[in-house]
């Protein structure tokens, strides 16, 4: 880093033990501004959701956040926002593929720029980081997202078929040590090393995934040239031209030389915590320049899932927003799904491309005559808003989050939204003056919530 900085090094230095900035992104489809007024708040220049707060909250003990009304994101790797901005055009739908998602943040923030038809694979490799992505996704609540988990060079079926990949590549985390000491402690050289040559094994298995002019960005939370220019400089000599980004200069975003030394035809850019309000952060965009033809899968039909009956379709209808834009199925175990129709044709390739994958809204099951609906359908963005809700204090929305059950003076009938400052939380029931908590169990938070309320 001395090399690298010169003499900016000790102004770097002394920021490593600086506090840790904070900062937010708003979920715009759930908010929309009237729950949460960020007008005292500073907003992240690159991120037109993003807010920096001026201390850290209990989050866990905010029932907007439980809810996903926002994601608690580091500011420097919402420059994503402005490397998808100047490189596609997100006014059409795309399909896109988040390489290695989990636990999803930069997943919500590609879900929210993007138009609502396109698609959202979010994959990750390893299996027990799948729940975190799923349930985070799941608050976010966008029904056009896939989550998946495999390798990704298990993924050659999907050769040619995307537009947009994003590869935030597992690293060192140099770029986290004042945010997560312990990443400190795990570096090593080694580590360095081992990184570098995983994440170009990545990029090599991402390069045929994606259509011809495809964009592919790359990015990583750490500084060594190893780990960025080095691979910065391999896509370039697989098919890819670097897409240089145009970043005003308050922002104090470095550009670093990353491609070849004599000819200087890549570049990537660089967060430093001494330049501006974040933790480190790379990232660097490119175009594929060479074909790859897609591969052509000849699928008629879901393997597992059936089409619901018309009389199952016009009562499953009746929780969503726009039903006609959706079709619905129903899994061997009985739980019900929601698809998009715009989608509907993707997702039969999905269904065929990959073994292990997530896909559609679950919306519940149907239990003799009654409908048990989803907690995923209550967070969702696509469920009917004039359905029956029930406005909560906000300590009545943490003792739903405690999942103990709520009593009130007047009785309450049948499914309801629980709801704090208009967002929905999950669903209620009401039997009398008691209502039975449908929180699922994994979501309880275990806080004590007495200073809190």
């Amino acid at each position: 880093m001395q090399t690298q900085l010169g003499a900016e090094f000790a102004k770097f230095e002394s920021a490593l033990v600086e506090p840790t900035p904070v900062s937010i992104r708003i979920n715009a489809r759930k908010l929309g501004g009237a729950a949460y007024d960020p007008t005292d708040l500073v907003p992240v220049p690159w991120c037109p959701d993003g807010y920096y707060l001026p201390e850290r909250p209990s989050f866990t003990l905010d029932p907007l956040f439980q809810a996903g009304a926002y994601y608690v994101q580091e500011a420097s790797s919402m420059l994503l926002h402005e490397a998808l901005r100047q490189t596609v055009n997100l006014d059409r739908p795309l399909r896109v593929l988040d390489l290695c998602a989990a636990p999803g943040g930069k997943s919500t923030l590609l879900a929210s720029a993007l138009h609502p038809d396109s698609l959202l694979v979010c994959n990750e490799v390893i299996r027990s980081r799948v729940s975190v992505l799923r349930e985070n996704l799941d608050k976010w609540g966008y029904p056009n997202v896939v989550v998946s988990n495999h390798d990704p060079e298990d993924m050659s079926k999907l050769t040619g078929f995307f537009d947009v990949v994003l590869v935030d590549a597992p690293c060192s985390g140099e770029g986290l040590f004042r945010k997560d000491p312990d990443a400190m402690q795990e570096w090593s050289e080694a580590s360095v090393d081992l990184c570098s040559a995983r994440q170009k094994r990545i990029l090599a298995a991402a390069a045929p995934l994606l259509d011809k002019d495809g964009i592919l960005i790359y990015s990583t939370c750490t500084y060594n040239d190893r780990e960025n220019a080095e691979n910065v400089r391999y896509l370039t000599e697989i098919g890819f031209r670097n897409k240089p980004l145009i970043l005003p200069s308050e922002w104090n975003i470095v550009e670093r030389q990353a491609g070849d030394p004599e000819t200087g035809e890549a570049v990537g850019y660089q967060c430093y915590p001494q330049r501006v309000r974040g933790e480190g952060f790379f990232i660097s965009a490119f175009k594929k320049t060479g074909f790859t033809a897609p591969v052509k899968l000849d699928a008629r039909t879901f393997r597992t899932i059936r089409a619901l009956r018309p009389r199952e379709t016009a009562s499953a209808a009746k929780w969503l927003q726009n039903p006609a834009d959706f079709s619905f199925w129903e899994k061997p175990n009985g739980d019900v799904m929601a698809l998009p129709k715009a989608l509907e044709k993707t997702y039969l390739f999905l269904d065929s491309a990959l073994k292990s994958k997530g896909f559609g809204l679950e919306m519940g099951q149907f239990k003799g005559t009654d409908f048990v609906p989803s907690h995923a359908l209550a967070l969702s963005t696509a469920v009917n808003q004039d359905l029956p809700g029930l406005e909560l204090s906000k300590e009545d929305a943490l003792r739903y989050f405690k999942k103990e059950n709520l009593v009130f003076d007047e009785p309450v009938k049948g499914w309801l939204l629980a709801k704090y400052k208009g967002v929905n939380l999950g669903w209620v029931k009401g039997v009398g003056t008691r209502v039975n908590n449908y929180l699922p169990k994994d979501w309880r938070i275990r806080m004590d919530i007495k200073e809190y309320v």
